[in-house]
């Protein structure tokens, strides 16, 4: 059966001869066969004869999600030469085989040419996530990958992808093992330190792994201080504070599950420590009644804004939640703040932040501009990888 091919309109194929991994549905000027969502289609400039890549199609804006610009084979020995790329940069950065640390983002999307493939590895165990259906329909594939490349470093393989495909991919598709089985209680380790993992039920795959260097330097930061860690999920940066010898630590988000698993997390590291206290409620109204007990303050909060056209109210809630951030921390106090919103550029963001401590009239210097750690790699050809951006701000 012949592959269905795609043919762009005039002149729309240069993003893709700068290897840029996407087909916008509006670039596309006739399509040869019936591809069905998630089937591997070849893309061809308007003279119809020159071949640009090979992808998974997909129903909307993003039409197709390019895997490779030469005509290969996508077959078990492609997944395996990916993986193993994938891998090998993750042992480079010294993120495998080490006891201290058992725990990275292994596939990171278009940042290692599998465009709509996450996975996550803690200890042993893989976390798949697909975000195309061609990726989700490949995953017995990408299974059988992961186990040749990482051999008996992996004895599970979950995959958790019935939150992340396209809703009209009508796939009713659900979380399952496809390798092995789950440990009783999943344990990553992470600089030295021990985090219980909600990889079932907890965001993403069950830990924000992209926050590793960021939490490893406010670790730096909390010696002798009173730290409020607001977003707190399950409590990441909240132990690296107790570790790098804060006086108090308070935690705070919305779900009650993260709470407990954040008391679970301090728990495990520092058993019958009264320096720690976590509370579930809404982290606006925490902040706007508190009172200035905290000199390292951290606002971690999730995306405020998904789509481009909700960027100016996203703007808007960072100014609102950073204003009583600098009114209320101590002088000298330390203020570590994050966006992981794609759409809001690291300028957008500096902005919002500039005006709410204008607004507050404290005086902030930067002392650092933090972004996402290595695993977590951005194709120089894809800009859009580049999400997470944050402030390390001295408020005297």
């Amino acid at each position: 059966m012949s592959r269905a091919r795609l043919f762009l309109k005039p002149k729309k194929e240069e993003s893709l001869r700068r290897f840029h991994p996407w087909v916008f549905s509006g670039a596309i000027a006739a399509i040869q066969g019936d591809p069905a969502e998630g089937d591997l289609v070849e893309v061809f400039a308007a003279d119809r004869t020159t071949f640009l890549g090979i992808g998974h199609y997909q129903i909307g804006s993003i039409a197709v999600r390019i895997l490779s610009f030469r005509p290969v084979a996508i077959d078990q020995a492609f997944w395996t030469g990916r993986l193993q790329a994938a891998c090998e940069l993750r042992r480079t950065l010294g993120l495998t085989g080490s006891p201290d640390n058992d725990t990275c983002r292994l596939v990171y999307g278009e940042g290692d040419r599998l465009p709509g493939l996450i996975v996550d590895l803690y200890g042993t165990t893989a976390v798949m996530q697909a975000h195309s259906v061609g990726m989700y329909r490949a995953r017995a594939a990408i299974a059988d990958a992961l186990k040749e490349v990482l051999g008996e470093r992996v004895q599970h393989i979950y995959c958790k992808s019935e939150g992340t495909l396209p809703f009209k991919a009508a796939l009713e598709a659900e979380n399952e093992s496809l390798y092995g089985r789950p440990d009783a209680e999943l344990l990553a380790v992470e600089k030295g330190l021990r985090f219980h993992v909600d990889w079932q039920k907890g965001q993403k795959t069950g830990f924000f792994v992209d926050q590793r260097e960021n939490r490893l330097l406010l670790e730096q930061y909390a010696r002798n201080r009173s730290v409020l860690n607001l977003f707190c999920y399950t409590g990441g940066f909240s132990v690296y504070a107790m570790r790098g010898g804060a006086t108090l630590v308070h935690s705070v988000d919305s779900s009650a599950r993260a709470v407990a698993l954040a008391e679970k997390n301090i728990a495990l590291n520092f058993p019958d420590d009264t320096r720690h206290r976590a509370f579930t409620g809404d982290a606006f109204d925490f902040l706007e009644k508190t009172g200035d007990a905290y000199d390292l303050i951290i606002l971690d909060p999730p995306a405020f804004a998904k789509h481009r056209n909700v960027l100016r109210n996203a703007l808007l809630g960072y100014r609102k939640l950073h204003v009583p951030a600098f009114e209320k921390i101590r002088p000298g106090g330390i203020l570590f703040t994050f966006s992981c919103s794609q759409v809001v550029s690291r300028n957008d963001f500096r902005l919002a932040v500039f005006s709410a401590a204008a607004q507050s009239g404290r005086h902030v210097r930067i002392l650092h501009q933090l972004a996402q750690p290595p695993d977590h790699p951005v194709n120089i050809y894809h800009p859009e990888g580049e999400y997470l951006k944050g402030l390390v701000l001295e408020v005297e």
